[in-house]
């Protein structure tokens, strides 16, 4: 149900389109923007949903029409999902020429077709031109909705061919209460996974429910470990080589920020990660900040590369940035 999907940091954005589409004003393209865990795909989906609905009431779709019979099955002729084969790869330009042969035709329901592409900027050139056929010669009662992390990775053309609507992560208060609702977690253990995951909610939910909270812990006692030279840098990266690399990269960078507030803003303890403040406190009390902002930038262009979908050697790539991260601690 649409109630389900659509979190209350969204009102204003839903009214906006539901106005739309009630006076036939709905663009055939609208590309959600926003940081990734805030919920964009879910407000796709509720979209879709009220669309493809022949019988929506004021609160959302009927759930019984035949159209809603298809979907709540999962077979739903006229709603498309785009998505990379698999985690950091490219949309593919063979996946938007079928989307282009499937827009040819009519709706099967006879009402819209929806189309959501996740994550958007995943793009190349190739399949990034072959959608701009689709934006300039939609057809009718078509809906497109490129579901957005980063925007600036599209092109231009795209962008501009598109009716933008802006998501922002919702407000800690909201982020708190929603993630303690559906978790049943306490304030304190949202408010920790929400720092984690900086303040994205459904980001901080997948967070819990997957073995990321595992990989974390390991991640963490391999640094402390490293500092102590209680295991070798190239131990640690083959083991480190098997996780989210990504997700890595972020994680460690979260600890560089928190050194860097404990040193320029005189903290006494992280803000981020306050479950790792022994080895942190030590750390901002013995780096010099331009060994931190090194590794920082360094971990900053990994990340670029690694979004660009190049494909690097994890093996290296983790050995040169734990070189620098045990540097870190050592006096010069």
């Amino acid at each position: 149900m649409v109630a389900d999907l659509l979190h209350p940091w969204f009102t204003p954005q839903w009214e906006r389109l539901l106005t739309q589409h009630r006076s036939n004003r709905l663009p055939h393209a609208l590309l959600l923007s926003g940081a990734q865990g805030v919920g964009k795909h879910d407000f796709a989906q509720a979209l879709a949903n009220l669309l493809l609905c022949h019988q929506p009431t004021a609160s959302g779709p009927c759930g019984h029409c035949h159209s809603c019979d298809l979907r709540i099955a999962g077979h739903h002729p006229d709603l498309v999902s785009i998505t990379p084969e698999a985690i950091g790869k490219p949309i593919k330009v063979d996946q938007v020429r079928v989307l282009i042969d499937h827009l040819h035709s009519t709706a099967q329901q006879g009402g819209y077709r929806v189309v959501i592409m996740e994550p958007a900027e995943a793009l190349n050139i190739s399949s990034a031109n072959a959608l701009l056929k689709i934006l300039e010669e939609p057809g009718d009662n078509t809906l497109l909705l490129l579901v957005c992390h980063q925007p600036g990775q599209l092109m231009p053309t795209i962008r501009s061919r598109c009716q933008r609507i802006d998501f922002v992560t919702p407000t800690p208060e909201q982020a708190q209460a929603w993630l303690s609702e559906n978790l049943g977690l306490d304030t304190e253990k949202a408010q920790q996974l929400l720092r984690l995951c900086h303040g994205a909610p459904l980001k901080a939910r997948r967070l819990y429910e997957s073995d990321l909270l595992e990989q974390r812990k390991k991640l963490m006692t391999g640094l402390a470990d490293l500092l102590r030279d209680r295991v070798a840098v190239t131990d640690l990266a083959l083991q480190f080589g098997k996780f989210d690399l990504l997700q890595c990269l972020d994680w460690l960078n979260s600890l560089l920020s928190d050194i860097i507030r404990m040193q320029l803003a005189n903290l006494p303890e992280p803000v981020v990660n306050p479950d790792m403040k022994s080895m942190l406190q030590a750390v901002a009390k013995r780096a010099d900040s331009a060994k931190i902002f090194a590794l920082a930038d360094r971990i900053q262009e990994e990340r670029v590369s690694l979004m660009l979908r190049h494909n690097p050697n994890r093996q290296l790539l983790l050995e040169r940035l734990l070189l620098l991260w045990s540097d870190l601690a050592r006096k010069t």
